[in-house]
């Protein structure tokens, strides 16, 4: 079994919108791409990486949020048309959760436009697990040969310059219902979720940037011997552990898909993760895109 691991495509396109949907977060969002992204995150390194992935071959394909700039629907349709469709693979075998980015205002949110737009890739093997309270979406749950995919979904809209998330108390007591699911525990558990369990030391990038129920979610999970956790937001390319009572999970970020960067840890690109017949993590490897040439080469994925 093997999977494919991209995060932060940050696709952004403001054709056909009014300016009045500009007139909110959204303008500080706006003048930080003009300024600082836009110059760094570019469409044709998703196009490469969705190439990259076809030709690999893999089972099945997991994305870690943030696949828009702005969550207006025109990136939505972007996403759907230069991602999904350059993959080639249905939507049972592409995995998705939302990042902050994709919640970008209360209306994206209240309008559950991701979910509206991806559906088929949320679409979960035991929905009756799933938290009523937020719609009944998360989590989801995927059986797929040795291992279970858990989609989480930690992200909310923030006032302007926080990029903060959460799962809420809800999600966290269904997730702990997933977890002890007679399915699941024969299975090894992949979780997907944006931002990343590990915190920032300083409790105020945290609250502006970081998990608020990191704890929580690592009580949830203290029975779990072995599995991965999957996540973006930091785009870099980073591979820690989070300690259970019966074992640890590799927690491993990928980097931002569509990034162009010096840093050989930021560099777009996506990461492939392979298990045996018993659910074992077997290679963890990460591949880097190199702009000049569209190629992709093997890119060390470096412990923190």
């Amino acid at each position: 079994m093997r999977i494919a691991h991209l995060s932060d495509l940050h696709l952004l396109s403001l054709e056909g919108a009014v300016p009045f949907r500009l007139f909110n977060k959204r303008i500080t969002g706006y003048v930080n791409l003009r300024l600082k992204r836009g110059s760094q995150h570019k469409p044709f390194a998703v196009e490469a990486v969705a190439r990259a992935i076809r030709r690999l071959d893999v089972d099945h394909v997991v994305i870690t949020g943030d696949v828009t700039n702005l969550a207006l629907e025109v990136e939505f349709d972007l996403v759907r048309r230069l991602l999904l469709e350059d993959l080639g693979l249905p939507p049972d075998a592409v995995s998705m959760v939302p990042g902050n980015h994709d919640v970008y205002t209360r209306g994206a949110h209240r309008s559950r436009r991701f979910f509206r737009y991806f559906e088929g890739c949320l679409r979960s093997d035991l929905p009756d697990l799933a938290d009523a309270d937020a719609g009944g979406a998360f989590p989801f749950v995927r059986l797929r040969g040795p291992v279970a995919i858990i989609g989480l979904s930690t992200a909310l809209p923030r006032p302007p310059l926080m990029a903060s998330g959460s799962l809420g108390a809800g999600q966290l007591r269904a997730l702990a219902r997933v977890l002890a699911h007679p399915e699941v525990r024969c299975r090894t558990p992949v979780l997907l979720q944006h931002h990343p369990w590990h915190n920032p030391p300083s409790r105020t990038k945290t609250l502006f940037e970081g998990l608020w129920d990191a704890a929580e979610e690592g009580h949830a999970l203290r029975e779990v011997e072995r599995g991965l956790l999957l996540h973006g937001h930091l785009h870099r390319r980073i591979h820690r552990e989070v300690r259970t009572e019966r074992g640890y999970l590799d927690a491993v970020g990928a980097t931002s898909a569509s990034l162009i960067h010096p840093a050989a840890d930021r560099m777009a690109g996506f990461n492939v993760y392979q298990f045996d017949q018993s659910g074992a993590v077997v290679r963890l490897a990460s591949h880097r895109l190199d702009a000049a040439s569209g190629a992709f080469e093997d890119a060390e994925l470096p412990r923190a």
